[in-house]
């Protein structure tokens, strides 16, 4: 995607450097960071300077190549599994991750020339990746009508994959189509996600938009005023529960009620056939102060955090809710558009 008069991808890899766009400052200022070790990758993970599905998968398979490449000859094996442990440590729902981190490692291990394969291999991800969600915009703009409007919940753009994005994929190319469309950006507390990231990309892709809170989509929907939702994922189950974003569930049963067709977008990378139901899926708990504290920009251009809750009052901060399958319309992939359930998800594999 296009920023200013530059392409970018979220996540790349030059040299031994991992190179990531810095979310947390968006959308007040555009940043690249770079993570020059596999321990500096993961800290980049953990603290969600990377953050959304396909972007955490390409940036943890390229932790897992610096790792190969940082590796010493005479316990390469050892610290690589020690890096690999690490790697899968630095965020626990996101399928993704252990798709990239897993692959990158069989290959490198089956190589003769392990270091040189562990880069090739976490390459051919992202760029995978890239594809992949390209090929989900194709699919999933065939669901959407001139004057559609569409909510989604959180960021599934392509800040929140190498490029492209999975839920909003197919609004680009529904625009590229000449289609007319309007997005409403569920905000995404506690971080924002919906009006920091969502809002900054729709605005550069000059998409017609506007921020509602979170706890408004069912009143437009009780008016009409919604014709579609997709959503993101970072985990599907075998059965096609979907772990997204805190939030999403409630958004899923508003559209039920009200007839509304709520879609997930997600490349097949997201999938965990291991994984029975959403019950399996494990739910990542983060800091209380991501609820607790806001930041933004003051009038001279400073990011200030700030308290915004009942001073000594504590918050719980689950990062992801899991929406049952019975909630959705289908799920949106780089191989077609499927329903959500266990029959239909095992005949793309």
């Amino acid at each position: 995607m296009r920023v200013g008069n530059k392409n970018f991808r979220t996540v790349w890899l030059q040299g031994s450097s991992v190179f990531l766009i810095e979310q947390n400052l968006l959308p007040f200022d555009f940043k690249i960071f770079e993570s020059k070790s596999y321990q500096e990758t993961c800290r980049a993970i953990k603290t969600m300077i990377v953050r959304g599905a396909g972007a955490i998968g390409a940036t943890a398979g390229f932790a897992m190549a610096q790792a190969f490449l940082e590796a010493p000859e005479k316990e390469l094996w050892s610290f690589v599994e020690q890096a690999k442990k690490e790697i899968e440590a630095a965020r626990p729902t996101a399928q993704n991750l252990f798709f990239a981190v897993n692959r990158v490692y069989e290959v490198a291990k089956q190589a003769s020339e392990s270091k040189q394969s562990a880069v090739a291999e976490a390459q051919k991800i992202a760029d995978e990746d890239a594809e992949n969600c390209r090929k989900i915009g194709e699919f999933g703009s065939q669901l959407i009508q001139d004057g559609s409007n569409i909510e989604t919940h959180c960021n599934a753009g392509w800040l929140a994959f190498v490029d492209y994005g999975s839920a909003l994929s197919p609004v680009y190319a529904a625009k590229k189509k000449g289609q007319k469309i309007f997005v409403y950006i569920d905000e995404t507390r506690p971080r924002g996600q919906g009006a920091r990231l969502t809002a900054w990309e729709l605005k550069n892709e000059n998409v017609p938009h506007t921020i509602i809170s979170d706890n408004a989509g069912a009143h437009l929907m009780s008016h009409g005023k919604v014709d579609l939702m997709i959503v993101g994922a970072d985990r599907i189950a075998a059965n096609g529960d979907v772990a997204n974003k805190i939030g999403t569930l409630e958004k899923a049963i508003c559209a039920k009620e009200y007839g509304v067709p709520f879609y997930v977008a997600a490349p097949t990378s997201t999938f965990d056939l291991n994984c029975k139901s959403g019950k399996d899926i494990p739910i990542e708990e983060r800091s209380q102060d991501e609820v607790l504290y806001q930041s933004g920009i003051t009038d001279d251009k400073r990011i200030e955090k700030i308290l915004v809750c009942s001073p000594g009052s504590p918050a719980i901060n689950p990062a992801f809710d899991v929406t049952p399958a019975k909630y959705i319309a289908g799920i949106i992939t780089e191989k077609g558009i499927i329903e959500a359930s266990e029959s239909n998800i095992k005949k793309l594999f």
